[in-house]
C-alpha cells in the first residue's frame, strides 16, 4: 500500500472512503474493511481507522473472500498500557513479515484491536517487535509501545532475565534433563544445530555460534509421545525444536529437524509448540510481571487424541 499521507490528520479513513462510495451504514463500511474486502493501490487493507493519501485508490469488492475469519481474536490482548502490550500469538501468524509487503503479522493485525479499545489514541498506536515466536508457535509475547520500553525489554532479553516456558508434545518417552549446547547456523547439512551434534567437532565453536541452554521436564505419558515443559535459560532462533530434535525426541508435527528420527513420526498440522508463560520486569514500574495463557484448541486435541 502507499504510504504517502497515511496517518496525516487530514487524511480520510479507508472506512469514510468506503461509506462515502457505497453509502453503507459506518459498522457496514468497516466490516468490509475488517473482512478483507477492501483494497487500497490493490493491495487488502483491514484497517478501517488507516488514513489514505487523496491519489490513492480505494476498491470495494462486497462479494470478494473474507480473509480467514478469527486471525486475531478480541482477547488475543492479554494486557495492554502505555508501555507493553502483551498478546496470545496464535499459530500460522508471523511475528514479523518474512518479506515486504507481507501485511500478515501479528503487529498488523493488533492496530486496529489496539484503536476500539477505550482510552485508546487512535493516531497513536506504534508496535515496536521485541521478541519473536515462530510462524507455527503459538503463546504469549510482548511488544513496546515506546522507545525507552522497547530498550528496558530488549535488553532483559539480552540479559536472560526473562522467564519464559513452553508447553510441548514430543515424539517418544523423554526423561528429565538441562540440555546446554553451542548453536550454530549450518551445522553440516544446512540446517541450524549444535556444533559438534551433527559432525565430529574439530577444534573450539566457531565465532557466531551462540550458548543455548533449555531445561526439558515431562509432565504426562501419551501414546508414543510426552508432554512436556520447556525452560529457557537463553533464547535462540529454533532453540528448543533443535534440543529436542537432538535428544531424539522432536516435536509431534515437527517438519524440519526431524531428519535424523529413525521412528514413524506422528503426524500433526504445526510443530506442537506453545508458549504458556512469560514474565519480565515492567519497563516503567520495575514490577515483575508476568502473564499465561494455555494452549489453543488445537494442541488440546492432539493430547486427547494421544492421552
Amino acid at each position: 500500500m502507499s504510504m504517502a499521507g497515511r496517518d496525516s490528520p487530514g487524511s480520510p479513513t479507508v472506512a469514510a472512503v468506503v461509506r462515502e462510495q457505497t453509502g453503507f451504514a459506518w459498522s457496514r463500511a468497516k466490516k468490509l474493511c475488517i473482512d478483507g474486502r477492501v483494497t487500497v493501490d490493490g493491495e487488502r487493507c483491514t484497517d478501517p481507522a488507516a488514513r489514505v493519501s487523496p491519489d490513492s485508490v480505494v476498491a470495494v469488492d462486497a462479494h470478494r473472500p473474507k480473509l480467514r475469519p478469527g486471525a486475531l481474536a478480541r482477547d488475543a490482548i492479554v494486557f495492554s498500557d502505555a508501555d507493553v502490550i502483551v498478546v496470545d500469538k496464535p499459530a500460522g501468524m508471523l511475528s514479523v513479515a518474512d518479506e515486504p509487503g507481507n501485511k500478515d503479522t501479528i503487529g498488523n493485525h493488533l492496530r486496529p484491536l489496539l484503536r476500539a479499545r477505550p482510552g485508546t489514541d487512535p493516531g497513536r498506536t506504534p508496535i515496536l517487535v521485541v521478541h519473536r515466536l515462530d510462524r507455527d508457535t503459538s503463546g504469549v509475547m510482548v511488544f513496546a509501545r515506546t522507545a525507552v520500553a522497547h530498550r528496558h525489554l530488549a535488553a532483559q532479553f539480552k540479559e536472560h532475565s526473562v522467564d519464559r516456558i513452553y508447553r510441548a508434545i514430543v515424539h517418544g518417552s523423554i526423561e528429565a534433563t538441562r540440555v546446554e549446547t553451542q548453536l550454530i547456523l549450518d551445522r553440516g547439512d544446512g540446517l541450524r544445530g549444535s556444533y559438534g551434534h551433527f559432525r565430529r567437532p574439530r577444534g573450539e565453536p566457531p565465532a557466531d555460534a551462540r550458548r543455548a541452554v533449555t531445561h526439558v521436564t515431562p509432565l504426562e505419558e501419551l501414546r508414543g509421545a510426552t508432554l512436556v515443559e520447556c525452560r529457557l535459560e537463553t533464547g535462540r532462533q529454533h532453540q528448543i525444536r533443535i534440543h529436542l530434535a537432538e535428544l531424539g525426541h522432536p516435536l509431534v508435527g515437527e517438519r524440519v529437524y526431524i531428519r535424523d528420527y529413525e521412528d514413524k513420526p506422528i503426524e500433526a498440522a504445526r510443530p506442537m509448540l506453545h508458549a504458556r508463560l512469560l514474565a519480565f520486569t515492567h519497563p516503567r514500574t520495575g514490577a515483575r510481571v508476568s502473564f499465561e495463557r494455555k494452549p489453543p484448541a488445537d494442541f488440546q486435541a492432539m493430547l486427547e487424541r494421544l492421552g
